[in-house]
């Protein structure tokens, strides 16, 4: 059998050319697209109930909120996955006095508000809950469909939404009829078991992955706490530590010259801007050891190290000439930039970061290189460490989406 492709794998268009080949003996063609003969196809609203909330009155806090026992799911509750918690809880008062009621164990959610970032979000509840009237609650049918499966299909399905949705308000929404009116195709009971119970391994896999990832970071929050402060020193040093002016110790910081238009598709230097990704551009005015910070956006104060030729962008300043050494001043202003420009940007919509404030950031250091590269080497393989596990990570969610291709359109069949 061949092995199925993965969504990286995939080449474009690959969902729409399976869908155009002749459909294979066993298959039929429906609405959802190629699925095998013996699955069932429904609406929602033919197979399950489906229903909403409300939002208490804010202004009666003591009475519907104070003290309250009941969980109550908002849109940004939904974690499209299980719900064990909810960020606010209601009173017995506000179900008995308003339009909520609890919904029971295996009621999978959906986000009907909030625009394209917001509609399609999912989550399954695995404890008791109300919800409000941006969320739809949808209970299967117990002999027909699992709340599991569904759940699985709504989130390999996130996309639909963005076909049905309309613009009544500023953001585009979904409403509960469109809910009802979503086509799922489904086997009989214990595939669908065995395909949720496959795609749930993988989730617990993603979520171990997530949990050890936090627990790195954390750990080289800490690090970076003791060793760039000197709060700790590595074995072998001693001695004060000197605190300078950003400006006295690289030897130039300018800003690049060229606005957005100058980039191109295609190019042979990077061209830095003030976003995180860099672009191409067919000239360089930089051939240097550099440190680059975004001065302004929604990235100000980013720090990224570069070597070579280059460009940049004329609100990105490039700092180059060090006296020190400097992986130790990436790290160092990576730790304490963004918390300087919180009291230093502009009031208006665009922060920013003026020349001045960063050339008169004050720096500590070790007086010796070697005790910089030692610290610096030490939290730049904490960095890798890091790197490495979010690749494993990106991997195995590319994994669990080839994996949803396959089972929930019964590609590849378990039972």
């Amino acid at each position: 059998m061949n092995e199925p492709l993965t969504v990286q794998e995939a080449p474009a268009g690959y969902q729409v050319m399976l869908d155009s080949l002749p459909v294979r003996a066993g298959y039929k063609q429906t609405e959802v697209g190629v699925i095998p003969e013996d699955w069932q196809l429904s609406t929602l609203g033919e197979i399950c109930l489906t229903s909403s909330g409300t939002t208490p009155s804010r202004s009666m806090p003591e009475r519907y909120y104070r003290n309250g026992s009941i969980p109550w799911v908002k849109t940004l509750d939904l974690n499209d996955s299980e719900i064990i918690n909810t960020d606010e809880l209601v009173t017995i008062c506000a179900v008995e006095e308003t339009s909520l009621r609890p919904y029971p164990i295996g009621t999978v959610l959906v986000a009907m508000y909030g625009g394209y970032n917001q509609i399609g979000r999912t989550g399954l509840l695995k404890i008791p809950a109300a919800v409000n009237q941006a969320i739809t609650a949808i209970q299967p049918q117990k002999n027909v469909l699992l709340p599991e499966y569904l759940l699985a299909t709504l989130n390999f399905k996130v996309e639909y939404w963005k076909s049905v949705a309309s613009s009544s308000r500023k953001d585009p929404n979904i409403t509960s009829q469109n809910v009802r009116e979503f086509p799922i195709g489904y086997p009989h009971l214990p595939e669908q078991r065995a395909i949720a119970t496959a795609l749930s391994n993988v989730d617990a896999l993603l979520a171990a992955q997530d949990k050890l990832i936090a627990k790195k970071r954390d750990i080289k929050q800490a690090a970076m706490q003791q060793l760039l402060t000197g709060k700790q020193r590595l074995p072998g040093f001693s001695g004060e530590w000197e605190v300078k002016r950003l400006g006295d110790v690289c030897g130039r910081v300018t800003t690049g010259k060229l606005d957005a238009n100058a980039m191109v598709e295609s190019g042979e230097y990077p061209f830095f801007t003030c976003a995180r990704e860099h672009y191409f551009i067919d000239e360089y005015a930089f051939d240097a050891d550099a440190l680059l910070v975004s001065g302004n956006g929604a990235n100000v104060g980013y720090v990224h190290h570069y070597t070579g030729k280059f460009n940049a962008y004329q609100r990105t300043y490039v700092l180059t000439d060090f006296n020190a050494e400097i992986l130790y001043l990436r790290l160092f202003m990576d730790r304490n930039l963004q918390g300087r420009l919180r009291t230093e940007v502009n009031a208006g919509n665009t922060p920013y970061i003026t020349m001045d404030t960063l050339t008169e950031m004050r720096v500590a250091l070790p007086r010796t290189r070697e005790e910089q590269t030692a610290i610096a080497t030490i939290l730049s393989d904490m960095d890798a460490d890091l790197t490495a596990l979010e690749q494993q990570r990106d991997k195995t969610r590319a994994l669990k989406q080839g994996m949803m291709q396959e089972l929930l359109t019964g590609r590849i069949r378990l039972i």
